[in-house]
């Protein structure tokens, strides 16, 4: 019999990696905080999950031709979110330190909390494996 990962860890794979990326992001942020004109960006996760659930459903787009470009390539340039700040500055930088080191911790919780899980899944499927 032969076990599907993709069926038994569900969407949170896709969770964990958008966690990742979405770090990346927020750190990307607190290191240009004092860099004249940069401007604070996040990635929408509501909506990297809701692409990764339509191509987990088999509903998804389909790459049909070599020379069309792979929906599921990850994120792209131009799905990167830019924030309003609540108090501009000056210089025309949009990172808000405190709130970005914030964001960044909720991630990161987020994102222990997603790897627990799969954790357990494994877990489990290695007990299952075992007749244990």
């Amino acid at each position: 019999m032969a076990i599907s990962l993709d069926k038994a860890l569900g969407i949170h794979q896709h969770a964990l990696q958008a966690r990742i990326q979405r770090a990346e992001v927020l750190a990307n942020n607190l290191a240009n905080a004092d860099t004249p004109g940069y401007k604070a960006r996040d990635i929408d996760f509501r909506a990297m999950m809701e692409k990764a659930q339509g191509q987990m459903s088999g509903f998804g787009m389909e790459r049909t031709h070599a020379a069309h470009m792979d929906a599921g390539s990850g994120q792209s340039h131009n799905e990167y979110l830019y924030r309003i700040p609540q108090q501009p500055s000056i210089d025309g930088n949009t990172v808000e330190p405190q709130q970005e080191q914030a964001r960044f911790m909720r991630n990161a919780m987020d994102y222990q909390a997603s790897f627990q899980f799969l954790k357990g899944r494994f877990d489990g499927m290695k007990k299952a494996l075992s007749n244990q």
